[in-house]
Order: C-alpha cells, then sequence, then structure tokens
C-alpha cells in the first residue's frame, strides 16, 4: 500500500462515527496522544474507550490531508479538520505524528490548538 492512500482512509475512517473501523489501522501497542489526554493513551483497547466517546459527540466531522512529510518510520501529517458545531463549522488546523509498522499504527500524536472549538462548543450559535 502507499502511505498516502493509507493515511486517506485511515483519515475518512474518523468520521460516520466508526470507532471499530477507525481501530482496525492502529496496531494492539499502540500509543495515541492528544490536546485532550496529554499524557497519552496506551493500548487499543484503552483507545478504544476514548475514541468510541469522541466519534459518537463529532460524527460529521471532515478529516483531510494538507501535506503528508514521510519519515523513517511513518509521517508527520498536516491536517484540516471541519467540525460541525450547533449551526456553524470550526475549521482547525494541526499536524499528526504517525509512526507505522506492518499498516498499523503504532504510535498516533496530535497536535492542535483545540481553543475555537472549545469556545464554539460553549456558543454554539454565535
Amino acid at each position: 500500500m502507499e502511505l498516502k492512500a493509507f493515511i486517506d482512509e485511515w483519515l475518512n475512517s474518523w468520521s460516520g462515527n466508526k470507532p471499530n473501523e477507525l481501530l482496525s489501522y492502529y496496531a494492539d501497542n499502540t500509543f495515541y496522544l492528544d490536546p485532550a489526554n496529554p499524557a497519552g493513551i496506551s493500548k487499543k483497547e484503552n483507545i478504544n474507550l476514548y475514541f468510541a466517546k469522541l466519534l459518537s459527540k463529532n460524527p460529521n466531522w471532515i478529516w483531510k490531508a494538507e501535506e503528508i512529510i514521510p519519515t523513517e518510520n511513518g509521517c508527520t501529517l498536516k491536517w484540516k479538520v471541519e467540525i460541525p458545531v450547533g449551526t456553524k463549522s470550526v475549521i482547525l488546523f494541526g499536524l499528526d505524528i504517525v509512526e507505522i509498522s506492518d499498516w498499523k499504527i503504532t504510535r498516533n500524536e496530535v497536535y492542535f490548538d483545540r481553543t475555537p472549538w472549545i469556545e464554539a462548543i460553549q456558543k454554539p450559535n454565535k
């Protein structure tokens, strides 16, 4: 599989509230970190609990790769997400460090400023 195809498929699995599909891209002993989990979450079964809750609250967000920078163990991914909140959408940009082994993600660190998203959730129609 080509790296771009893998990343595009994986990003698509973040939409539509399909946590099992999303988890299929991760290795059993993976590590995941994002702004809500700055210490990170280890192991697929623990990440499953977080992803199920996160995706159920954001079933219609849309993730797109802006740039994929290959690295020795995977890539650095610059991305854009559109998150519906109330009658509007929040557009955020961020980056992931993605490490891959045998086409399974072994490490996924997500970095972005979630302030605009939190503000939109607190005041959804402003």
